[in-house]
């Protein structure tokens, strides 16, 4: 069991910087790879770039809850809600071949 997790790519947890616009502010978000993939994914499944998706998400939580505490951990927990909820990460079936 712990060779299919000791075994992924360091390149797949690595840290990218992308710069975003939040409410016309330009800003870095730092996430592993993986969760950019992921995140291009639910974009596109919802016809959105990945700065428009995350600058939709921030907002609407604003709106919600007049802040956004965090809000890297917020991405990174709805790349997970996605993958439970059926999302298929780019490149899973490639991955359950191997193992």
């Amino acid at each position: 069991m712990c060779h299919f997790f000791a075994s992924q790519s360091p390149e797949s947890y690595a840290f990218e910087t992308r710069s975003i616009r939040l409410n016309g502010q330009s800003t870095s978000l730092r996430l592993e790879k993986m969760f950019w993939t992921v995140l291009e994914a639910i974009a596109a499944r919802e016809g959105l770039t990945v700065p428009k998706f995350v600058s939709t998400l921030h907002n609407e939580i604003l709106i919600m809850r007049g802040e956004a505490p965090n809000f890297t951990s917020h991405l990174r927990c709805v790349c997970l809600v996605a993958l439970e909820g059926g999302l298929q990460a780019p490149g899973a079936g490639q991955r359950a071949r191997a193992a």
